[in-house]
């Protein structure tokens, strides 16, 4: 699949007038999403907890977690977002594509719904 890019809002949940828009690369192998830590903190989103993550090349990594607010297009919900140090690259992970009910369509490279299951 080719790279996905996509434009989303991003504000604090609790002070919600504090609105950035976010190009967004979407990694559907990321489970969560990451953002620059400078820009998140301009919106005033805390840092909850550090906590470990592998990379693909085996490396653990240490982040801070807190939880943002995502808008895109008319769909709007909250998910844990990575405060993203410098070398981080912004990615909409699964956690927030399935927090808004999107999935990707990999033939037009856009997002699409995504039916929800219920199991």
């Amino acid at each position: 699949m080719g790279l996905t890019t996509v434009a989303i809002e991003i504000k604090n949940p609790y002070k919600i007038k504090q609105i950035r828009q976010v190009s967004f690369f979407v990694d559907t192998g990321a489970l969560y999403s990451i953002v620059p830590a400078s820009l998140l903190e301009d919106i005033g989103i805390s840092r909850r907890r550090q906590q470990k993550f592998i990379l693909a090349n085996g490396e653990v990594i240490t982040r801070w977690v807190g939880e943002a607010m995502f808008k895109y297009e008319d769909r709007e919900g909250t998910a844990p977002v990575i405060f993203g140090e410098e070398a981080d690259k912004t990615v909409l992970g699964v956690v927030t594509l399935e927090t808004l009910g999107l999935e990707v369509d990999p033939i037009n490279r856009k997002l699409k719904p995504a039916p929800g299951l219920l199991i």
